[in-house]
């Protein structure tokens, strides 16, 4: 799934959205990706463009820390959580937008979450609330972990 999100992201950003539903699975078929994959990646992207004012408030406003539940815990990494707390502390992200990525990682089922992906659920959720997104935020959040580790 991580790939078609990639490949949205590479095609459209320009554009600031991706096609239709039906159009877009046509165009993700052609490129050569599987039926249920990209029935997965449109499940999980229908369940993003859902995420609005009436399901989160315009902002959160707090003075404590954020503790994760059992199942965050179990479904999103340590590193990637400390990352996910990181980027809010630093302003690279809202404490809604914090929400939002946490509630799309836990939809994945996956567990142990790793930095990478989370990074990739990050850029989706930036990118679909966002008209423009800071390219060195962009670029942060497309840099794989061993690049980074190389320097």
């Amino acid at each position: 799934m991580f790939e078609i999100l990639m490949y949205l992201f590479e095609s459209y950003f320009d554009a600031g959205s991706y096609p239709a539903v039906d159009k877009l699975s046509r165009k993700l078929s052609a490129a050569g990706f599987e039926g249920d994959e990209i029935s997965e990646a449109l499940t999980w992207l229908s369940a993003l463009q859902q995420q609005d004012t009436d399901s989160y408030p315009a902002s959160l406003e707090h003075v404590g820390l954020r503790h994760f539940a059992d199942l965050e815990m179990r479904r999103v990494g340590y590193e990637a959580r400390q990352f996910l707390l990181f980027a809010e502390q630093q302003h690279m992200i809202s404490t809604v937008e914090r929400e939002m990525v946490i509630d799309r990682a836990v939809a994945l089922q996956q567990e142990n979450l790793g930095l990478d992906k989370l990074k990739m659920i990050m850029l989706m959720v930036l990118w679909s609330r966002h008209q423009d997104i800071d390219p060195l935020l962009v670029e942060e959040l497309l840099t794989p972990l061993h690049f980074a580790q190389l320097h």
